[in-house]
């Protein structure tokens, strides 16, 4: 260690003087990870002070400052020299201790001391050195973050540098992206002219053509309805009817403007929004939507919905109904994709899967992660680096445990329900591993995700990611910054008429995804994308694209080398192939030797698209299948093999093919059904009871629905 040098030349000191070296060094260790230089703090943040390193988890330590506040993660090895550094200071710690523990002879003794056994260290009296005991290695998938500190000329100009060089260069990737998704298209727009020249109907051929006029026209006539009328009464005909079918009264109407505001599309269908603001453990700010419904439930106040301490789980509640006498609706909370924001699952109308959860008799809850739109932190400004230093495991270990956390508050209820779509499935399956945040795990009822990214499908191969893996990190990083990924995308957005930014939005992405709008309702293609993109990290795109993590093993949670080993062991002519039951049953518990997952997870259910080049998520099912995961109980699974990767959250027959599903498993996972509002539609389903503790995979059907393990 760093210090170990430090510490035997103080040892020939006086007292004393060995105090009085060790608070030198603790100053200069806590001036490196401040928010501000020694003399800023004095005049602008004096209470700003890192006074100790705090381990959410083994690999994510967060710096406290002296008034509680928290600065983002920071390598380990300086984490730990701050903790090592303040309890020599306050005299918990001896360097005969200090040598011990970090002697080559001790590690190589001892070997790596277990996760389970550090947090029980941690929690021992007296065993203070091992609080502050960093591992000894950090996971191949996620490789320390760089150190940031406070602001100076130096770094200042750094930073200058890197925002110079990446506004162009970031500038001419997009540019060359978006020539490449015009240029691309344009067989495909000729083809669709000439069909139009020649009096044919290019969009005949579209799974539900019908449909999509027949919903086209209403919205016509909804729309000339309202100019013949007017506002006068601020209701339009067809309401009456919806107001006669489920007594949700639409409270927006007239134009149907496309406009990036979730609570504006709630309230077109009698529904509404209200946004919490929510403090992770490592101080940034993210936003929660709670849809509700305005005739059960009255919008809190502001200072209510305002951020609490970064505390996640302290035990509190508050409970809010306009009849206390009524059962509670069951919370669930839905978590989105890369680049995109929660608002994707609110642009479809009654078919959003937040609002036919809501008037199914869910509690629904819409989180969204880091930055989103509008970058927020305790103490950082946006042009702060460490602003910007964080990656996917960040995003799982404390942005999805805050918002759940914040659920849990606010329900009153132990557990929740968590639905995810592609990096939102990424991130929980981050969270839940057993080297991570495996007590997440005992808040959820069950885990649904959605067109689930475990591993990498075969769009990673593309030229334009092939281009982003060769480059080294230093030059990914000149050409992309250390701030926000391509900030000039937000940009774009802000200026660019919504209509315009709509189709470009979807050229650009179909280009870049290989997916299409066939199965969409292409009239309102243009709200889908005015929730995305979001402000992501520069680092955490580096983690998906990069040549080190993602990219480079086409897995989350396993080397290339691992899973490559374990799909050869799993082979039609691999140990299992001519083996008896009893045979096979050793062997299946052998594999799971390099399970992800204690017995602390949460059961699974998995919706999986069948034609998606994106993710690979017929690979995690056999996964599970194949025993890898003995702790993971998979309650449902289903294979559509037409869907693509969004059509999971945006096709037109995703409440038949998916979202009817979700409803029940949510209703059959619950754990308090005698306490809760039974959801409409779930009147037959049975409770889920699990199979003893051994792994259950249902055997699914690729078009149909798996049925329920018992």
């Amino acid at each position: 260690m760093g210090l170990s040098t430090d510490h035997r030349r103080s040892e020939s000191l006086p007292s004393g003087s060995a105090t009085a070296q060790t608070a030198v060094e603790f100053a200069k260790q806590s001036e490196k990870l401040s928010l501000q230089s020694p003399q800023d703090n004095e005049d602008q943040h004096p209470d700003s002070v890192a006074v100790e390193a705090q381990f959410v988890t083994s690999q994510d330590p967060v710096i406290v400052t002296a008034d509680g506040s928290r600065l983002p993660t920071v390598p380990l090895d300086q984490a730990h020299k701050l903790n090592i550094l303040k309890d020599e200071l306050n005299g918990n710690l001896s360097n005969e201790d200090i040598h011990e523990a970090e002697s080559p002879a001790s590690v190589a003794k001892n070997g790596p001391r277990p996760y389970a056994d550090r947090k029980a260290a941690q929690k021992s009296e007296g065993s203070l050195l091992q609080k502050s005991m960093p591992p000894t290695n950090t996971h191949p998938l996620f490789p320390p973050l760089p150190l940031y500190g406070p602001p100076s000329i130096l770094r200042d100009i750094h930073c200058w540098a890197f925002r110079f060089t990446s506004f162009f260069l970031s500038a001419a990737f997009l540019g060359v992206i978006v020539l490449g998704a015009l240029f691309t298209s344009i067989p495909r727009v000729s083809y669709k002219i000439w069909q139009l020249v020649t009096f044919q109907n290019p969009d005949k051929d579209r799974p539900f053509y019908k449909e999509e006029v027949r919903r086209n026209n209403v919205r016509k006539e909804q729309k000339e309805a309202w100019k013949r009328r007017g506002s006068h009464d601020g209701r339009m005909p067809d309401q009456e009817g919806v107001q006669e079918d489920d007594g949700f009264v639409p409270t927006e109407v007239g134009p149907d403007p496309v406009i990036c505001d979730v609570g504006y599309y709630a309230r077109r269908v009698g529904l509404d929004v209200e946004e919490f603001q929510v403090q992770t453990e490592d101080g940034f700010i993210i936003d929660l939507w709670h849809v509700y419904d305005p005739r059960e439930y009255t919008k809190l106040s502001d200072e209510e919905r305002a951020y609490r301490g970064p505390e996640p789980f302290t035990g509190d509640t508050r409970k809010r109904l306009k009849d206390p006498s009524q059962k509670r609706k069951f919370p669930v909370l839905l978590m989105h994709g890369l680049l995109q924001s929660s608002g994707a699952y609110c642009v479809n109308d009654d078919d959003s899967l937040a609002f036919y959860l809501c008037k199914s008799g869910y509690d629904v809850w819409l989180g969204n992660n880091r930055c989103g739109f509008q970058p927020k932190h305790a103490l950082l400004d946006y042009s702060d680096p460490r602003m910007w230093c964080w990656n996917i495991r960040q995003m799982g270990v404390f942005d999805l445990t805050a918002l759940v956390s914040r659920v849990l508050f606010e329900t009153g209820f132990e557990k929740i329900g968590l639905i995810c779509h592609s990096q939102g499935t990424t991130q929980t399956f981050v969270a839940l591993a057993k080297e991570q945040r495996p007590e997440l795990g005992e808040k959820l009822t069950v885990f649904c995700a959605l067109a689930p990214a475990a591993y990498a499908g075969p769009l990673i191969g593309k030229m334009y990611f092939k281009f982003m893996r060769v480059i080294s990190p230093g030059l990914f990083r000149v050409m992309f910054g250390i701030h926000a990924f391509i900030p000039l995308m937000m940009t774009m957005h802000s200026i660019l008429h919504p209509g315009l930014y709509g189709w470009l939005g979807y050229m650009v992405f179909s280009f870049l995804f290989d997916w299409t709008d066939t199965r969409w309702d292409r009239g309102l293609r243009d709200r889908m994308f005015q929730f995305a993109p979001v402000y992501v990290s520069s680092e955490s795109m580096r983690w998906w694209l990069g040549r080190e993590c993602f990219a480079k093993h086409k897995c989350i949670l396993a080397t290339k080398e691992e899973w490559r080993s374990e799909e050869r062991e799993d082979g039609t002519d691999g140990p299992l192939a001519e083996t008896s039951s009893q045979q096979r049953e050793h062997h299946k518990k052998r594999k799971g030797m390099t399970a992800w997952y204690n017995e602390q997870v949460c059961p699974f259910a998995l919706w999986v698209a069948g034609s998606d080049c994106l993710v690979d998520g017929e690979k995690l099912l056999r996964r599970f299948e194949r025993g890898r995961e003995p702790n993971v109980k998979v309650v449902h699974s289903k294979v559509i093999p037409e869907y693509e990767h969004l059509d999971v959250i945006w096709a037109m027959d995703a409440v038949d093919q998916i979202f009817k599903e979700i409803r029940e498993v949510l209703w059959k996972t619950c754990n308090v059904r005698d306490e809760c509002r039974l959801p409409k539609g779930c009147e037959d389903v049975a409770a889920w009871i699990p199979e003893g503790g051994k792994a259950a995979v249902e055997d699914e059907d690729e078009e149909q629905s798996s049925s329920d393990s018992t």
